[in-house]
């Protein structure tokens, strides 16, 4: 029997908050606000440039198992899930296109936003 999607969302999203800490639950729970108000594009390059300044390893390790899961989901528009390539994949990508992304992205997040405060509370 095949996967759901939600299925696949799940899984990935038990693996990836495997071993978070609290500052990962909490960014996982604040983003979909974020994106809701920045967009996708802003709050990914705000995770980057705050992991990579200010040393937030949770900010880059979120960031990073966001666009592998959309890589993965969108191959045909995301080849790379580096964060350049990224970046200039959705920059060219078409209005119905970058919407169906940044639909993706909330529904991962969702499984991620559950899992990861689970995961911690299991330890």
């Amino acid at each position: 029997m095949a996967e759901t999607m939600e299925q696949k969302r799940a899984a990935d999203a038990w693996k990836c908050s495997a071993h978070c800490d609290s500052e990962y639950v909490n960014l996982a729970k604040g983003l979909p606000a974020l994106i809701m108000n920045s967009g996708l594009m802003q709050v990914m390059a705000f995770l980057q440039e705050k992991g990579g300044k200010s040393g937030q390893a949770h900010c880059i390790t979120l960031a990073k198992q966001m666009r592998r899961w959309l890589a993965q989901q969108f191959p045909e528009r995301i080849g790379n899930d580096e964060f350049g390539a990224f970046m200039g994949s959705l920059m060219a990508s078409e209005p119905r296109e970058f919407q169906a992304i940044t639909a993706e992205a909330f529904a991962w997040l969702r499984w991620v936003r559950q899992m990861a405060p689970a995961r911690m509370a299991e330890r």
